[in-house]
């Protein structure tokens, strides 16, 4: 009697999170400009307090030597009065006079010293106001250079190549750094220009002599009276151009997808991943895979044909990769803390957390060699990836407990 062997435990999930955790604040900045700013400010703050305490301190010394306490005698039945000092009319003798005269005059200095004080806590509190801003707008203007390499960058991120600093001014670093940033620009602009020129010629060449193949091989299999081995030969070479024409197709599919996305147009990932759902419906049936999945409105700016392209690689490794009986794919759309995410889950073989990242490399399967694989060319991760990221967006897989993958596309809205 033979016992079934237990399925493979799922592996443990990875103890890291690949999401880059998100600021608690993430509308503080603390840029250059702040900190010069809080530098320039604080140093004058602290110059005043202590200049402040410097000239309290002097101030109270001079009062107390320069205010000696003069000794007076009473002769006779004289009556003392005073304004500033109503007490010394009640006294009786010469002791009780210079004592409440000695009190009079040190309340007086204490009450001038207090409101030399809070003038001059007024006066620092003014001054450092206008320090701060002072210290703000020379930042500023010691930073503007800066600036401008930073908005030069994010053009050249859009693929503007073309742009340049041509910073003038002083001969000082920041000059120095704009035109070393000039000079690497000019590099990427050829190395670009290059990448370019060589994937329209490499287009041209791979797909001529591989659809003169197709069409050679297509009017064989037409011919009804060719024999039954050369029909199987034909069929057989016939998928074989196929894969090619597929492998070179995602081949340049990958390099244009490397560059960020220049033309922009409002996409709806739940309509793209119905159309991804509708092309594999036919696949998913044939393997006796569900397809299902509730898909809300997430819409975002980017390329239809590149973000149909991510949807339907997931769809088709979701159904390729599955199990034999009662497999299903699920597939949802959303909008979660200000961004469109595109979740593909499917049931499948277990997948080690190890291998996660191993996914995403071109022509690297699961369990399986390099080539001889008929489930794909092994670029269709490699290409999802590569779209989200000129998307600004990033794919995230992860392990399913009981097997099966997990793939998460975040794109900004």
């Amino acid at each position: 009697m033979k016992t079934t062997p237990a399925p493979p435990a799922t592996p443990p999930k990875p103890s890291w999170d690949p999401r880059q955790p998100e600021p608690a604040f993430p509308w503080i900045r603390s840029t250059i400009r702040i900190r010069l700013t809080l530098l320039y400010g604080g140093m004058f703050l602290i110059a005043g307090i202590l200049l402040l305490s410097i000239i309290y301190l002097l101030t109270a010394q001079a009062l107390r030597d320069g205010t000696a306490y003069p000794d007076f005698q009473i002769s006779g039945p004289a009556r003392l009065s005073s304004h500033s000092c109503p007490s010394i009319g009640d006294a009786q003798n010469n002791a009780q006079l210079n004592t409440m005269l000695r009190e009079c005059m040190s309340g007086q200095r204490q009450d001038a010293l207090n409101d030399l004080l809070n003038r001059s806590l007024l006066a620092l509190v003014g001054l450092s106001v206008i320090a701060f801003a002072f210290g703000y707008a020379m930042a500023g203007r010691v930073l503007s250079p800066l600036g401008r390499i930073t908005r030069t960058a994010r053009r050249v991120a859009g693929t503007d190549l073309t742009r340049r600093i041509e910073m003038d001014g002083p001969d000082d670093e920041l000059k120095e750094l704009a035109d070393t940033f000039d000079e690497m620009l000019d590099r990427l602009e050829r190395a670009f220009t290059a990448q370019q020129r060589f994937v329209a010629n490499a287009s041209h060449e791979l797909r001529t002599p591989l659809a003169i193949n197709r069409t050679l091989l297509e009017v064989h299999l037409s011919d009804p009276g060719a024999p039954v081995e050369l029909q199987q030969l034909g069929k057989t070479l016939l998928a074989t151009n196929e894969r090619s024409e597929q492998l070179v197709e995602g081949l340049l599919l990958l390099a244009r997808s490397d560059n960020q996305i220049v033309e922009r147009k409002p996409v709806d990932l739940a309509e793209v991943a119905t159309r991804a759902l509708d092309q594999a419906r036919g696949e998913a049936q044939d393997k006796g895979v569900e397809l299902r999945g509730e898909r809300q409105p997430a819409v975002v700016q980017g390329n239809g044909v590149l973000l149909e392209r991510i949807a339907l690689n997931l769809v088709q490794n979701a159904v390729r990769y599955n199990v034999a009986d009662n497999g299903w794919v699920e597939v949802t759309t959303e909008i979660q803390h200000g961004q469109a995410v595109l979740v593909v889950s499917n049931t499948g073989p277990v997948v080690p957390a190890y291998e996660i990242d191993n996914l995403f490399e071109p022509f690297r399967r699961l369990r399986t060699e390099r080539t001889g694989s008929d489930k794909g060319v092994g670029l269709g991760l490699s290409i999802a990836r590569s779209v989200a990221r000129a998307h600004g967006g990033r794919i995230i897989a992860e392990p399913r407990e009981g097997g099966g993958l997990v793939m998460r596309v975040t794109l900004p809205v």
